[in-house]
């Protein structure tokens, strides 16, 4: 696994002068060099102190389930004994996303194997059919459609290409209730009738692009063909997406941003640049800029939202630089860049948990493309 080591490495400048001035945080820079953030190993270890710090954190939680008797009222580890913690289950989710990538990159970050510990206590067959039985109860059989579902696949592209016996034995701990939801897309796609454009959890774009990695990575080719076809359905004849609306007050993905990344991955170099030029013709200039999103309170749930958005902007823009020619792409790095640099600096465990439960797994993603 890489982590982009051909960029360039700005992060220790740039996060330093946005540290000392903290005073101006909802200030966007007026200037920031277009070069990229790359994944060192300071900045792993705060992101993985995240994740590891919140996966057994039972409480608070949000269950998200619906009711459908007395019986089903039990706690949060009962009702998921592998995630249940970070708050809310698509957190816990993609926290063992973040800290299994982190663990093939960085092994020494668990040099004393307490979080291997972890996770073998977690990621057992026996707690895998219990999570699984939970998305088989009628009541909850399009529970984190399609979000949750996508970084679950994550969590398994990870473990499928790791040559390790705990990683294997993790992996097959969650092969049932995987390939559950992989049927379940499926099924599902054919009845989308309409994509969904929003900037939180049910963004299509945004699941199928997670989805679409994982399929291609473990190479389920059924998988891959469905999510395909139906991003075309969905997106191909899309123009002039109006960014200019975005974000909503609690956005932390971009409708556009998500639509045109996932179109990168699925086109060919010469057809996405004339449908990018077309879906988003103010990225066609190099003197365009785009404010990070603003947050004044990052101890509410939602308002703290928008630093995710930063994120995932982020991750966005530097992917879709990669299928755009070198000369055209400078602007969407510098532009993920300065998005990196407004919220990096509060990237924290000891920040508010609303915010330290979920957003480490962000960075990281952003990092990563």
């Amino acid at each position: 696994m890489q982590f982009n080591l051909s960029r360039i490495i700005y992060s220790i400048i740039l996060f330093g002068m946005i540290s000392c001035q903290s005073n101006q945080k909802d200030k966007p820079k007026d200037s920031v060099p277009a070069t990229s953030y790359k994944l060192d190993r300071s900045l792993a270890k705060k992101i993985f102190a995240m994740p590891v710090h919140c996966i057994p954190v039972e409480y608070p939680n949000k269950l998200g389930q619906t009711i459908g008797s007395a019986a089903d009222l039990k706690t949060p580890k009962a009702l998921r004994p592998i995630f249940y913690g970070c708050y809310d289950w698509h957190s816990s989710v993609h926290g063992y996303w973040s800290v299994i990538k982190l663990l093939k990159a960085y092994p020494d970050l668990d040099s004393i194997g307490e979080v291997r510990t972890l996770l073998n206590q977690h990621l057992t067959k026996e707690n895998g059919l219990v999570e699984k039985a939970f998305f088989e109860d009628k009541n909850n059989l399009g529970f984190e459609r399609t979000y949750g579902w996508a970084w679950l696949f994550k969590v398994q592209e990870e473990l499928s290409t790791w040559e390790n016996e705990d990683a294997k034995q993790w992996k097959s701990a969650l092969d049932p209730l995987t390939d559950l939801l992989v049927k379940r897309y499926i099924d599902y796609l054919p009845k989308l009738v309409y994509p969904i454009r929003s900037g939180q959890h049910d963004n299509s774009a945004f699941g199928l692009s997670l989805s679409l990695d994982y399929a291609r990575r473990v190479g389920n080719k059924e998988f891959e063909s469905s999510i395909v076809e139906h991003s075309k359905r969905l997106f191909e004849q899309d123009k002039g997406c109006p960014l200019a609306y975005e974000p909503s007050g609690s956005d932390f993905l971009s409708p556009c941003l998500e639509e045109a990344f996932l179109m990168s991955k699925i086109m060919d170099a010469p057809a996405f640049e004339k449908w990018f030029a077309d879906f988003l013709p103010e990225f066609t200039r190099a003197d365009y800029t785009l404010e990070p999103g603003k947050v004044k309170d990052r101890t509410d749930g939602k308002l703290v939202h928008l630093d995710g958005l930063n994120y995932s902007r982020a991750a966005c823009l530097y992917g879709i630089a990669k299928k755009l020619p070198v000369t055209e792409n400078e602007h969407l790095q510098r532009i993920a860049s300065e998005h990196i640099a407004y919220s990096l600096p509060n990237l924290s465990k000891e920040d508010d948990y609303m915010g330290s439960h979920w957003l480490g797994t962000f960075a990281l993603y952003a990092l990563d493309n």
